[in-house]
């Protein structure tokens, strides 16, 4: 199938050269501006598209060509564009860094060729010189033949270095430079360990966000970009198979709260489309899983910072150990890992009892280890994977576990391999987090598992 869809791709040189702020800068101006835009993140980060959705009221996804096969790609981008009139996707790292760092795969370029998508170079331009800044663009765009960039956008300029930066770039590289942001110091988007703070935790985000797209509505050349978008050639696609469902449907309880609120949104509607009722619970406020509960999501986040929390709310942590014993099928990603240990470090050091399905401490970490892009093969037959079957996974944290577990391999692209996670007949629990569109097969056996849960283990489960 073909769409006409316009589209743009924000890449740039080098992480922290202001990608989320440019974009959420962008699709606030656009907005504005009633183009209605549809907002993508490239890779695995779960933290931008929630800024992302925040500023357009509508969800946002993820793109990743590790996790994903570049035919499902091109269908999800399609099918989340369904009655927008721009999709923004925006980048991740540097344009050309993907698998290993010294291979495209997964890179933001690859997503740039994969979908037809024109890219635009986000410049951080503080401390540097137009021939420089010039240099660096025309490197960029000419480092491939089909590079696909086709404008550059200079962030942290001042209003007065514009007309001279700009008449140097597009004099030395041909390119069109489509407008600026200029320091905003007040729209700072905050960071801690594992990348942005959320945005539920930044006050006055919509303030914020607000004064970025006043900025861009004056500085940024929106017509260039809109002219630029619609010259993306029609997206070539396959619509998705529909997938195999249940008889009936089953409800499955899933965490989403401070402390748990990293999922894919293609891999929840997924589910749904499978035959799940999908029920939001919080495990910090909650005292029960939701009634009828068959399967469990426990996804990653931020649990080490809710550990005192997480721990006093008793009621909840006994009914999700006792559901995991009992049996109910469950999938427990990072911080859904942690929070089935005995303890939790929170970031004082002070442990608190959790769960305690796991049989070891989670303690914090000094820096990420054994982190990034891997395969992840079941050692034998468990709830998601057959033995010798594989998933495209990630893996990024900094909290480590004193028994994370031996029933997969974990591989990395340069052939280093560990064993890794849980692999029960009816709990992955473990660091590694994937995309069940990638591998609807798992999806399709975990929601087999739950339609069979006994109803005598979940009458015993619920006391």
């Amino acid at each position: 199938m073909k769409l006409e869809l316009p589209r743009l791709l924000l890449a740039a040189p080098a992480s922290g050269s202001g990608k989320t702020t440019l974009a959420c800068a962008l699709l606030q101006a656009l907005a504005a501006r009633g183009e209605r835009p549809a907002a993508f993140k490239c890779g695995p980060d779960y933290i931008d598209p929630m800024f992302h959705e925040a500023v357009t009221g509508v969800p946002a996804r993820n793109l990743d060509l590790f996790l994903l096969p570049e035919d499902t790609v091109r269908a999800l981008l399609a099918r989340g564009s369904a009655g927008r009139g721009v999709a923004v996707l925006a980048g991740v790292m540097g344009y050309y860094d993907g698998l290993g760092g010294d291979t495209l795969t997964a890179s933001s370029f690859h997503l740039a060729s994969a979908t037809g998508t024109p890219a635009v170079l986000v410049l951080q331009c503080r401390g540097m010189s137009p021939l420089t800044a010039a240099a660096l663009v025309r490197g960029i765009a000419a480092f491939r033949e089909d590079s696909g960039v086709a404008a550059v956008v200079l962030n942290q300029l001042p209003p007065a270095s514009y007309p001279r930066m700009k008449e140097v770039l597009e004099r030395e590289t041909g390119l069109p430079v489509a407008g600026y942001l200029p320091p905003l110091p007040d729209c700072a988007l905050e960071s801690r360990h594992l990348g942005l703070v959320s945005p539920g935790e930044l006050p006055g985000l919509r303030r914020k966000v607000e004064a970025l797209g006043a900025a861009a509505l004056e500085t940024l050349d929106l017509g260039l970009l809109m002219r630029l978008a619609r010259s993306a050639p029609p997206l070539e696609y396959e619509p998705l198979p529909r997938p195999e469902g249940l008889a009936e449907p089953v409800t499955v309880a899933v965490a989403r709260d401070a402390a748990f609120s990293f999922y894919y949104r293609d891999a929840l509607e997924l589910l749904e489309e499978m035959g799940a009722r999908l029920c939001f619970f919080s495990p910090l406020e909650d005292r029960a899983l939701p009634p009828g509960s068959r399967g469990l999501l426990l996804g990653g986040g931020y649990p080490e910072l809710s550990a005192r929390r997480l721990s006093e709310n008793r009621p909840m942590l006994e009914a999700v150990r006792r559901a995991v014993a009992a049996g109910m099928p469950a999938i427990a990603e990072c911080g859904g890992f942690l929070y089935l240990h005995r303890t939790l470090e929170d970031p004082e050091g002070t442990p608190w009892p959790m769960a305690g399905v796991i049989p070891g401490e989670a303690r914090r970490g000094a820096k990420l280890r054994r982190f990034g892009y891997g395969t992840l093969t079941a050692r034998e037959d468990g709830l998601l994977l057959r033995a010798g079957e594989s998933i495209p996974a990630h893996s990024f944290h900094y909290w480590q576990s004193g028994s994370g577990g031996e029933g997969f391999d974990f591989r990395k692209s340069d052939g280093r391999s560990w064993p890794e996670g849980w692999n029960g007949r009816n709990l992955y629990a473990g660091f590694p987090h994937f995309h069940l569109a990638g591998k609807p097969e798992a999806a399709r056996r975990f929601l087999a598992a739950c339609a069979a849960f006994p109803g005598e283990a979940e009458k015993e489960m619920m006391g």
